[in-house]
């Protein structure tokens, strides 16, 4: 028998700090969009591309579109993710669309393209990433491409790319090829800014090691870096020998001290290191090492 665990509501200084920061964030994006790509003919992807593609051939405000388009995706969102899901982004896209209605006829910050994709990229990719960060989206797009990999043979990013790949081909037609480039860049600008606002700047990583000299590494990187290590039983599958493995989290900057403490140990450990979005809880927190 499944025991259902009850949803614990969110406390109110944390609910209104959601919806201060999603409100922040869907500002910026309607900043970024009409005060940098728009008046350039710059667009972005997903629901927001195909908005700004209808709104230049009707002459319909881009903010009636972007609202009118996501709503099927506020109960395709609230059915597969939840209901707090469904209300920040319900939130978010409402004040996205209102924000690009009441900057429509702002004096533009840049006619320069390059400086409008660039900037434009970095101030809707900091607007999403935000929204992200605090539960909600401000996108359509990937809530239907979760919805279409239940039934296509396709991963969710390779939905997404064909639906964008079709929307910049679409723009090229109706805004010029070199428009299309320009959104293109603008894209992946913003892209990798989501990245930066959702993992933040200082990135974790995690670091697997595998050494019959597992005590001696385990107290070198207490000692020399500060960071607590867990030290976990393994089996080799090979040999049937047992193993320890060492466990710890460190930063990127502390990445290439902690390679040079196993070579100076034991060069021939196994060493595994990747990346890891967030750190919470534990004793993550670093020690003093002098």
């Amino acid at each position: 028998m499944i025991n259902h665990v009850q949803h614990k509501a969110l406390t109110k200084s944390k609910l209104a700090k959601r919806i201060i920061f999603i409100i922040i964030g869907a500002m910026l994006m309607g900043i970024g969009i009409e005060e940098f790509l728009v008046p350039n003919n710059i667009l972005d992807g997903g629901i927001v591309g195909i908005s700004i593609i209808l709104s230049h051939l009707t002459g319909v405000k881009l903010g009636v579109f972007i609202f009118l388009l996501n709503i099927p995706f506020f109960y395709i969102g609230y059915k597969q993710i939840g209901k707090t899901f469904a209300l920040s982004t319900l939130l978010g896209i409402a004040v996205l669309s209102v924000t690009t209605i009441l900057l429509h006829d702002v004096p533009v910050f840049t006619e320069d393209l390059l400086l409008a994709t660039v900037f434009g990229g970095i101030v809707l990719g900091t607007g999403v990433g935000i929204v992200i960060r605090y539960g909600g989206s401000l996108d359509g797009t990937e809530i239907m491409a979760i919805l279409a990999n239940k039934k296509l043979p396709f991963s969710v990013g390779e939905i997404i790319m064909f639906i964008n790949v079709f929307i910049f081909g679409t723009a090229g037609f109706v805004f010029g090829w070199d428009r299309a480039m320009y959104s293109i860049l603008a894209y992946f600008i913003a892209f990798k800014t989501i990245d930066i606002v959702i993992t933040g700047l200082d990135e974790s990583k995690s670091a697997w090691i595998i050494s019959e000299y597992h005590k001696e590494i385990g107290d070198a990187i207490l000692a020399r870096l500060g960071r607590g290590v867990t030290y976990l039983n393994g089996e080799g599958a090979f040999t049937g020998d047992n193993k320890k493995v060492i466990f710890c989290v460190i930063t990127r900057l502390e990445e290439a001290k902690l390679k040079s403490i196993i070579e100076e140990l034991d060069p021939g450990a196994f060493l595994a290191v990747s990346n890891i979005a967030e750190v919470r809880g534990g004793r993550f927190k670093k020690r003093n090492i002098h």
